[in-house]
């Protein structure tokens, strides 16, 4: 590992890095006609995305450092439960998003909303309601963004920039994520979306030539698969069990496919992921979109693939701190098998992989301060261009406290905390994915569902503690309670919101409680810009919105 500045390696990323920074301040004149005083001109990209540009904006938004740093590091250290249920859970999560995304693009495009918290405000009557969506949409977040920042803080220490002073370990990314903040500011989502061409193109070219290259140099697939067996089954002496798995057991499968249904049913939850979407000009991208995006997932399952070739290749994961930090195995993995121009270009990509989402992520949750906080609470009559400030303000802070979260805390305290996004994000889905067919669900009971699922989610989450590290927020997966049978807690937790939100909801519409006033009409749902009367869908719709198919 490098104890010194790779020169070769530094130069080509901060080149690639500059020109990042010069397209996402170009992108400010991008089809924007200097127009950036509102939100969806700033925080939606004026809602004119096509197919094309949505393609690598979702893939940018959506495969993030977690995917290039995590996911292969989780492979790394513990094997397919924690890592590769990623793979089937991003196949799954496509056609669930064909089936309802549209119908939110549509309502959405129609009434003018910007976040999902505004739909549910509408569609319920309840600012209460939103707001719970808001505050757990960008609590969610936060976690997700600082995880951007471990990824990078990887790259900058493989590349010799590191070490155990503090302020030398954490400039860089205290320079990268300055740039990326103004051009953020500047620009809004029109940045991700133009340096989105950028980093799937470097991500698409690092993979095909590690995928090529380094089982030719470390022996072959068989050398590979062998080495990754042979440390997965080896018993951990301070446990007694071995170190992960290699395959799954019997008693890992209702873990393994909970962490793909709840990951796939949670993603598109993520306030992020709704940027993305309502960006888009129309309905049909969106659904267009759902059917070719996964081939992302063969991305992905290569991406995995290479936290085996780590193993193989033995490298060191020692940090220069001296902890182990299972993150740095594939920058290790590129600094170690390839010439330092070719992991200098690897390093760049990991690091846009980073800002892209990042900056993304930084937007949706401002936006969601801005309309489901700000304006609803503080300042009711704020003007437009009033909202596009705030929301250009709050981005800002929002990168602030991810920083803060992430240069204050153990790394591996901060993967085990993103974990927490899924848990949490996950109970928003009753109010925003059942309300988009009926409003059968009563506004209170969605809330008591929310409230109950969070705390138990979160409790459940604190009480597992990494047998390593002895400490709390280990991992996302326990037993199911009165069982013995191990599951995600996000889908424990959403099952339990379920039970809650009908049972409350019988009992309120027995006693005639208010249920708010809907402000959405059933025809919204279905509406095209252009033709807010067209119904591109072969359904009928009732007034309360829930579809039925045409005889």
């Amino acid at each position: 590992m490098n104890t010194s500045v790779d020169w070769v390696q530094l130069i080509i990323v901060v080149v690639i890095f500059g020109a990042v920074t010069v397209m996402g301040f170009m992108a400010a004149r991008w089809r924007s006609e200097g127009r950036l005083d509102n939100l969806d001109e700033w925080g939606l990209g004026g809602r004119g995305f096509g197919t094309f540009i949505t393609w690598f904006l979702l893939g940018g938004d959506l495969y993030t450092a977690y995917t290039f740093i995590a996911v292969p590091a989780a492979m790394f250290a513990t094997g397919a439960i924690t890592g590769f249920f990623a793979v089937p859970y991003t196949i799954v999560v496509y056609p669930i998003i064909f089936i309802f995304m549209s119908r939110l693009w549509s309502v959405s495009h129609r009434n003018g909303y910007v976040t999902p918290a505004d739909f549910v405000g509408g569609r319920y009557g309840s600012k209460a309601l939103s707001l719970a969506v808001a505050v757990t949409g960008i609590l969610a977040t936060m976690p997700y963004i600082a995880l951007q920042l471990v990824g990078m803080q990887a790259v900058f220490e493989t590349m010799g920039l590191g070490g155990n002073n503090t302020l030398a370990k954490d400039v860089p990314l205290l320079i990268a994520f300055a740039v990326l903040a103004a051009y953020t500011y500047s620009s809004g989502l029109r940045a991700p979306a133009m340096i989105a061409f950028v980093k799937d193109g470097l991500i698409y070219l690092v993979i095909a030539v590690a995928i090529f290259y380094l089982p030719h140099v470390l022996g072959g697939w068989d050398a590979i698969f062998g080495a990754a067996e042979k440390k997965l089954t080896t018993t951990n002496p301070a446990t007694g069990k071995p170190v992960g798995a290699f395959i799954p057991g019997p008693a890992g499968f209702s873990a393994y496919w909970t962490l793909a249904l709840g990951s796939a049913m949670a993603l598109f939850m993520y306030p992020h992921s709704v940027t993305a979407v309502l960006s888009t000009k129309n309905r049909n991208i969106v659904r267009r979109n759902a059917a070719i995006l996964p081939a992302y997932s063969l991305l992905l399952g290569l991406l995995a693939l290479l936290g085996f070739m780590a193993i193989k290749a033995n490298v060191n994961v020692k940090g220069l701190d001296g902890l182990t930090n299972p993150q740095l195995a594939i920058p290790r993995l590129f600094d170690q098998e390839f010439p330092s121009w070719f992991a200098g270009i690897a390093f760049a990509a990991i690091a846009v992989g980073a800002l892209v989402p990042a900056a993304i992520m930084s937007i949706a949750a401002a936006n969601l301060f801005t309309r489901n906080i700000y304006r609803d609470f503080i300042k009711p009559s704020a003007t437009p261009a009033q909202e596009a400030k705030v929301s250009k303000l709050a981005s800002l802070l929002v990168k602030v406290g991810a920083l803060v979260f992430v240069l204050g805390m153990d790394k591996t305290i901060a993967l085990n905390l993103q974990l927490l996004g899924g848990i949490w994000i996950l109970q928003t889905f009753p109010a925003i994915v059942v309300g988009l067919y009926t409003r059968w669900f009563h506004r209170w009971a969605l809330l008591a569902g929310w409230a109950v699922a969070m705390v138990f989610g979160t409790l459940e989450a604190y009480n597992v503690v990494n047998p390593a590290t002895k400490k709390h927020f280990g991992g996302s997966v326990t037993n199911i309670p009165f069982t013995h049978t191990q599951a995600y807690i996000a889908l424990t937790a959403f099952v339990l919101n379920l039970i809650v939100v009908i049972v409350l909801t019988v009992v309120f519409r027995a006693l005639k409680l208010p249920d708010g006033v809907d402000s959405t009409h059933h025809t919204d749902y279905v509406a095209d810009k252009g033709d807010p009367g067209v119904q591109d869908l072969p359904e009928i719709l009732d007034e309360g919105g829930a579809a039925t198919a045409k005889s």
